[in-house]
């Protein structure tokens, strides 16, 4: 069983919703983002996405976007991620998505960078910029196997669309609680809960809420709706404003928002 699967299925038996944690590979460097990564899974958080740095991450906000610019500046490569997570597997076995845009994996090689990526420990792919009807029509795109596919679900997006992103969906479904890019100011919408059961209406897979969630109060009001919560921005900034002690740093803001999380 994927391992994200398998966090899932122990997740409803334990009546739990997940923790989810974003932080971007190499951050601010290699051996400190390792330690971050650790850190997270110790303090239980269920799953980690990992951002691929990439120079245009046009998706996101100033936070993760200076973030990706200094895992640039250490020396980190699509190939360093790699190497990063079988680091991270040699002591550690919560599952890895990586977020990514399709420039990366392309370059690498779509097939090569699946097998690859599932080869390091990897376990699921959110590839921002790839809708799955456009991947389906090209061959070189059609072939990416070993990841699970999550899905990102905006609440503008159209109800037909909805049903085919979530019918797609593999791992779990990134519904986003607001719209804009990552980090941008704003709270969690009041109305997840509508939105995570229109997504429900047409899958079993679970649906983890992102986008503005700072607080353990903001947490657990996501949690109470959703199967999982996901915080990125606020992380990342504690590794900005304590690159010294990024994990140390990490480690107590996000207790309090797992813990929260898990209370639900």
């Amino acid at each position: 069983m994927n391992r994200i699967d398998a966090a899932f299925t122990r997740l409803r038996s334990e009546g739990k919703k997940a923790f989810v944690a974003y932080v971007a590979a190499g951050d601010p460097s290699f051996q400190a983002s390792l330690e971050v990564i650790k850190t997270l899974a110790d303090a239980g958080a269920d799953i980690i996405e990992l951002g691929l740095p990439f120079s245009d991450p046009l998706a996101d906000g100033i936070v993760n976007q200076m973030a990706a610019d200094r895992a640039l500046k250490a020396g980190m490569t699509t190939a360093r991620s790699l190497e990063l997570i079988r680091r991270f597997r040699e002591t550690h076995e919560t599952p890895i998505v990586l977020f990514t845009y399709l420039n990366p994996v392309f370059t690498y090689g779509f097939e090569k960078f699946h097998a690859d990526a599932a080869a390091a420990g990897a376990d699921g792919i959110l590839l921002l910029d790839l809708p799955p009807d456009e991947a389906r029509e090209n061959a070189d795109l059609a072939r990416g196997e070993g990841l699970q596919h999550i899905r990102l679900i905006a609440p503008t997006t159209p109800d037909d669309r909805v049903q085919l992103l979530a019918e797609s969906a593999e791992g779990f479904i990134y519904a986003l609680s607001r719209t804009g890019v990552t980090g941008a100011h704003g709270v969690p919408s009041e109305g997840i809960g509508a939105q995570v059961a229109k997504i429900k209406a047409h899958t079993s897979t679970p649906v983890c809420v992102g986008f503005g969630i700072t607080t353990p109060d903001q947490a657990l009001m996501v949690a109470k709706a959703a199967d999982g919560v996901i915080v990125g921005s606020a992380i990342v900034k504690q590794i900005e404003l304590h690159p010294d002690r990024a994990a140390e740093a990490v480690r107590d803001f996000a207790a309090p928002l797992i813990a929260a999380t898990k209370s639900a």
